[in-house]
């Protein structure tokens, strides 16, 4: 009999000093639970999850001492081959938690070929409740939330990233559809501009960003009042911050 994949969502970020805090407040206790019995985790880096798993652990006692926790890497650079590696332990009975660095696993992250493997394999997957940076931003951009497409990040050579944005403002016009997008953070202020300055007028841009954490914020402009605010130096606080960015042609 196989175990049981488990998708565990981490939170969307720290505040300093308010790691605790923020646990008890967006990680449900079930989930807490169910996961200090884990002895098996696939993250996307074993270092801060042992972190997340030590804090996790002051409220719920792990199953195991947390050098005894097995914790394999699936990121970026891992090759495909190595995915049925990763497998062995369900494949022998054990459940294993996937952790993604931040937020829901699978989603926008390199987790969600496991999962397919696994139903391929005909494990039972199970996704457990926590934040979601995508559908916390829709939810408070005021955008369609009935139509809506994540197309991730988008070309950073200026000229072929004023033709993505001009193609995905057409789409949401014909569509009604809301787009999102997400950007290194580093650049968060290019991609404002970017889209401030490619989108019609009245077209609605929204900013949410360090969602769910203390420092939260949310605006929704049209274009045209959004360049003013770059003009005039009124940006948000987003520099080096986790944020996403949402637009709905108007």
């Amino acid at each position: 009999m196989t175990g049981t994949l488990f998708l565990i969502p981490n939170t969307l970020g720290y505040s300093e000093g308010q790691q605790e805090g923020l646990l008890a407040k967006i990680i449900p206790d079930t989930v807490q639970a169910m996961t200090a019995q884990l002895n098996y985790f696939v993250a996307e880096n074993a270092k801060t999850t042992r972190a997340y798993l030590k804090l996790l652990g002051q409220h719920h006692p792990l199953k195991l001492a947390m050098q005894e926790i097995q914790i394999s890497e699936l990121n970026v650079n891992t090759p495909t081959q190595a995915l049925e590696g990763l497998l062995q332990p369900l494949l022998q009975g054990h459940d294993v938690g996937l952790i993604s660095e931040a937020g829901v696993p699978a989603v926008a992250d390199p987790g969600a070929n496991l999962v397919r493997l696994a139903h391929q394999n005909d494990i039972t997957v199970r996704p457990l409740v926590g934040p979601s940076s995508l559908l916390l931003g829709l939810m408070g951009s005021g955008l369609n939330g009935q139509s809506f497409a994540f197309h991730g990040y988008l070309p950073t050579d200026a000229a072929l990233r004023a033709k993505r944005i001009k193609e995905l403002e057409d789409r949401s016009k014909k569509e009604k559809q809301t787009q999102l997008l997400i950007e290194t953070p580093y650049r968060n202020t290019a991609m404002l501009e970017a889209l401030a300055t490619h989108c019609n007028p009245s077209s609605l841009i929204c900013v949410a960003t360090d969602l769910s954490l203390p420092t939260e914020s949310i605006m929704t402009l049209n274009a045209a009042d959004w360049k003013k605010r770059i003009s005039s130096s009124q940006l948000p606080d987003f520099h080096k911050k986790p944020t996403v960015f949402l637009f709905l042609a108007n």
